[in-house]
């Protein structure tokens, strides 16, 4: 594949990517050639099926289940990644939401609850982002280059009643993506954050499949009445991993359907 957004040479990490945003970003990925991509989840057979997805297509891929907010895990699956293919040039820090065993209370307010369920979102959306961001950039500023590109909400931009402590952790990432922007820039690493709303990954899609009232209630806040699908937020996602944002960094792009707008 040839243009602008070809990724020839190019070889991605995506956290998160057994099912949804993370899924479409890899196939994303592999379609515009893509000379690898690492599949993190922390379930092996959810990351192992987009594996086989990619490999079908003719895509080269390979599975790295671990946990995000282990950092000794994520030391683990760079490594496998680079034996593979031999270095990581993209990073998408994707895994997001409570994680995958988040505390049963962490959708209580967060003043009814505790550290345990404050460290579903805080682990996985924080620190989840710093201990990937901190196994991928020395190998990239060895080689003066590299994208990182972290998906926030814009839960993280303007705040979320019920979801105070996600709101805090994704804001926390974001302002954690321009500041290592800043530092990264001479080196030719480019780091920009997308800013996601309500997107029909499959737990959403379940939830709202039984209270469609709820979905139609939550469309009249959108500009654009329809629900965000995971290719939306991969679009993007391929565009600042492509050589057409080379001159962008430290910014964060709302694909949103107008859920809200900023300057």
């Amino acid at each position: 594949m040839s243009g602008i957004l070809d990724l020839t040479d190019n070889v991605a990490l995506i956290t998160g990517a057994g099912q949804g945003v993370g899924r479409q970003i890899a196939l994303h990925y592999a379609t515009h050639g893509a000379d690898g991509v690492i599949v993190n989840d922390f379930f092996e057979e959810r990351a192992q099926a987009v594996v086989d997805e990619i490999r079908a297509l003719g895509g080269k891929a390979i599975a790295a289940a671990g946990d995000v907010t282990d950092l000794d895990a994520v030391k683990g699956m760079v490594r496998r990644g680079n034996e593979a293919f031999g270095r990581i040039d993209i990073l998408v820090n994707n895994a997001g939401n409570a994680g995958a065993m988040p505390d049963p209370e962490a959708r209580k307010p967060f003043w009814e609850t505790g550290p345990g369920a404050w460290n579903s979102f805080i682990g996985v959306n924080f620190y989840g982002v710093i201990n990937c961001a901190s196994a991928c950039i020395p190998s990239m500023i060895e080689r003066r280059r590299g994208r990182i590109i972290t998906i926030i909400s814009d839960a993280g931009r303007t705040g979320e009643a019920g979801l105070e402590v996600y709101s805090g952790a994704k804001a926390g990432a974001a302002g954690f993506t321009r500041a290592i922007a800043r530092s990264l820039g001479r080196y030719q690493i480019t780091a920009n954050c997308i800013a996601i709303a309500a997107t029909m990954t499959p737990p959403i899609e379940a939830r709202l499949k039984t209270e469609p009232e709820r979905l139609k209630k939550m469309m009249e806040k959108y500009v654009i009445r329809r629900p965000g699908q995971p290719q939306d937020v991969a679009n993007m996602a391929l565009y600042l991993a492509s050589g057409a944002s080379d001159w962008i960094t430290g910014q964060t792009y709302p694909v949103n359907g107008g859920f809200s707008f900023s300057m």
